[in-house]
């Protein structure tokens, strides 16, 4: 018989082995955390590299700090359904919201200087959500979050050799850069497709499982136009155009093409491009029906985590959308403290 105060050996056993998995989830998040490691890129450290030298956008996002929302819905074809489960795919109508955006951390940017636009975009089907970020160029600047934090740090000093030191480590970076300068300027938020760069895995009724990539390219026609002539428009330009459109010509869509990886195409890497002749499906269309100022809009709050999927899309092994997630958190967490430096309207107010 055991004396008070003792434990058989099952219980002390059972004991050792929680105590080892708290300190094992212990470890686990102070690894993440950078706690055992200095050097470990945080979201705190990304957020540090993406702060301009005039300082945080208080009360705004971190990165793509310049935006307007929109709201309508996605008309899925049903074609969908042979690649994922996801009740999204099923012939239907749902509703959307979403934000036009750019690529940079000052809310007040002149649109001429800024080369990447972004969409930000919420599906929701049956309570479910699928959350999505979407930017134009066709593949990303470099293969690794850590990658991207030295190119903040890079394009950040003013040592002039510090880019060129960067680009000779990662040499992936010259294809975003010759797409940056050939690529056609557009003056619309609408003109523009917008690319799922990240891979995702469908999974299908059966179980089966597709690497995908996804991309909306737009109905409207393209109309290049220089950099200068954009400048010419007016700093606020974009917002202006895409307030105007959607009130003068009515709603505005893009097809949502999805792209099928053959074995062997690289699915943790978004700095490289698929083939062309991968198979692609198109799975329905994005109406954007009503655009909103951000202000008091409904995107406002909204957070556009990737990792926020519906049943039948999961995570493949690219490390980006983990990465975005964890720092797409903390910049919600601040501009949520900062609402006060960012504050509705009388009339946008609760």
């Amino acid at each position: 018989m055991n004396q008070p105060g003792n434990l058989p050996r099952s219980g002390l056993g059972s004991l050792v082995l929680i105590a080892a998995v708290l300190a094992g989830g212990a470890a686990a998040f102070a690894y993440t955390a950078g706690w055992l490691s200095p050097d470990r890129l945080t979201p705190e450290r990304m957020i540090a590299a993406l702060t301009p030298p005039s300082g945080a956008p208080l009360g705004h996002r971190r990165n793509h700090a310049k935006g307007i929302c929109f709201t309508g819905v996605f008309e899925a074809n049903g074609n969908g359904v042979e690649l994922s489960r996801a009740r999204v795919f099923e012939r239907g109508t749902y509703p959307a919201l979403g934000r036009f955006n750019l690529g940079t951390a000052d809310p007040n940017a002149v649109d001429a200087t800024v080369r990447v636009r972004g969409l930000g975009l919420q599906i929701v089907a049956d309570g479910e959500e699928w959350r999505m970020a979407l930017i134009n160029p066709p593949f990303f600047a470099v293969s690794t979050p850590q990658s991207f934090h030295e190119l903040l740090i890079a394009s950040g000093k003013k040592d002039p050799d510090a880019m060129k030191t960067f680009i000779q480590a990662n040499p992936e970076f010259a294809a975003f850069a010759a797409w940056a300068k050939s690529a056609p300027w557009t003056a619309s938020y609408a003109e523009e497709p917008y690319h799922g760069l990240n891979s995702f895995i469908f999974t299908d009724a059966k179980g089966g499982g597709h690497a995908v990539r996804w991309s909306l390219l737009p109905s409207a026609e393209v109309v290049p136009i220089s950099q200068a002539e954009l400048e010419k428009r007016g700093s606020n330009f974009l917002e202006q155009e895409i307030v105007e459109r959607v009130r003068a010509s009515g709603p505005q869509r893009w097809t949502m093409v999805t792209t099928v990886a053959d074995p062997g195409d690289p699915t943790a890497d978004p700095s490289k491009a698929w083939p062309e002749g991968r198979r692609t499906v198109q799975v329905g269309t994005l109406v954007v029906q009503r655009i909103e100022q951000e202000r008091d809009g409904p995107c406002r709050d909204i957070n556009f985590d990737p990792t926020v999927l519906p049943r039948g899309i999961r995570l493949s092994d690219d490390p980006f959308p983990a990465a975005r997630s964890s720092v797409y958190r903390k910049s919600y967490d601040l501009r949520a403290a900062e609402a006060s430096d960012y504050p509705r309207t009388e009339a946008g107010k609760p």
